[in-house]
């Protein structure tokens, strides 16, 4: 959804744009990269600068971009089913050093030859990894974590990751960091020189805003919730999510606190997550938890606005979207000082050390009770996201593609 009838209204209109698009991270159920591809690919087809827009995906054109959610032929139907065989194997493969490595060596070529005759285009990969491209190039990096924290990755992902994206640099004209916290990991690391990477925000969606009850009220009913009566935590159930600890700090809560105002967890599994699993089943049999699994896009506005308190309590994160459609949703929030985190939250959410349990408990519990911090942090968690645009986000991103044009 576009953020409004008149979100190009001021563009200037100079030389069209023909821009190609990497959409191997369109896949469902879509996590943060892929999010951020949809919303940029929805918002450059009604972009007036780009005359013409293509999809590339797995070494190949594709017509459709949304029909690899949509599961129609050209979109891989199995790997959009949580569970089918598709996704099965190819979570398999991932780990598999040997595949990894071989489909690293081949990947190349195909895609080399696939776009050789594209020099007068621009290629933009939002996740990361620029093929060869006789063309401008653009990278948008999201986050450094398979070097910061290479336990949160499989051993062959980081292995994969460090020698693909160094290979990449060195053929990217452009990078869109997420967030200025990423922009200064990419320099520092990398040495990358500060006038060709820019730090662009992603957006939130319109249809995250406060809602009341009665529209709430049908959505959240399918769920067994009620709106106002549960905290929330959104995101894929992995280490760098922190949610091991988020149960040690919910379960030492008052046993009245928990039961007034139950934790609910929506979230794909991830990697690693197996434990963590357990413990949210034993939670929900224990009658304080809610874990909801994968929640469909349609369903996480009245999630987020029925929520009481929505806690992230990431480790480390490029940006934290979750954090921005919380506030947007007119909901408190309780994050981590880490990394990205204080950056999008402002001076509107109550920050923690995610590494400390009581610390994150007691702010918990003075999330769910002082009615006074609630209020003044749903007004200025409203205020904050205004920030957070996906047309002002595409707006700057083509003013990115301009800059690589006249590399």
């Amino acid at each position: 959804m576009l953020d409004g009838p008149t979100a190009w209204e001021g563009v200037v209109i100079v030389a069209a744009l023909d821009v190609i698009v990497s959409v191997d991270s369109l896949v469902a159920p879509l996590t943060g990269i892929g999010r951020y591809a949809y919303e940029l690919v929805t918002r450059l087809q009604q972009h007036p600068e780009v005359a013409r827009l293509r999809y590339f995906s797995l070494c190949r054109w594709r017509d459709d971009p949304f029909a690899l959610l949509a599961g129609d032929g050209e979109g891989r139907s199995e790997q959009v089913r949580p569970g089918g065989m598709l996704e099965h194997w190819r979570a398999k493969l991932s780990q598999s050093k040997s595949a990894v490595r071989v489909y690293g060596t081949v990947a190349p070529y195909l895609e080399q030859w696939q776009l050789r005759h594209e020099a007068e285009a621009l290629f933009h990969v939002p996740n990361y990894f620029v093929p060869r491209f006789p063309g401008a190039t653009v990278s948008t990096i999201h986050d450094l974590s398979h070097l910061r924290y290479p336990g949160f990755h499989p051993q062959a992902r980081v292995d994969y990751l460090k020698r693909a994206l160094t290979n990449c640099l060195p053929r990217t004209n452009q990078i869109v960091a997420v967030s200025e916290f990423t922009r200064r990991e990419v320099m520092e690391v990398y040495a990358w020189p500060a006038d060709q990477i820019t730090t662009i925000l992603q957006g939130v969606d319109e249809s995250f805003q406060p809602l009341a009850d009665e529209v709430t009220a049908p959505r959240l009913a399918a769920y067994g919730l009620s709106h106002g009566a549960y905290c929330l935590f959104v995101g894929t159930i992995e280490p760098r999510k922190n949610v091991d600890r988020l149960l040690d700090a919910y379960a030492t809560l008052p046993c009245e606190l928990r039961a007034e105002w139950p934790l609910v967890i929506a979230g794909s599994p991830g990697w690693r997550s197996e434990r963590t699993h357990q413990r949210l089943m034993q939670a929900q049999r224990d009658g304080w938890l809610k874990y909801l699994r994968f929640v469909p896009q349609t369903d996480l506005p009245a999630l987020y606005a029925g929520a009481r308190l929505f806690v992230y309590p990431s480790i480390y994160e490029g940006f934290g979207l979750p954090i921005a459609e919380a506030m947007a949703s007119g909901v408190p929030v309780i994050t981590s000082n880490t990394s990205s985190m204080p950056e999008v939250a402002g001076d509107a959410a109550r920050l923690i050390d995610p590494l400390d349990v009581e610390e994150l408990r007691a702010a918990i519990e003075f999330g769910l009770t002082n009615e006074a911090w609630r209020d003044a942090a749903r007004d200025a968690g409203l205020g904050r996201a205004i920030c957070f645009s996906w047309s002002n986000c595409v707006t700057q991103t083509v003013d990115v593609y301009r800059r690589a044009m006249n590399r």
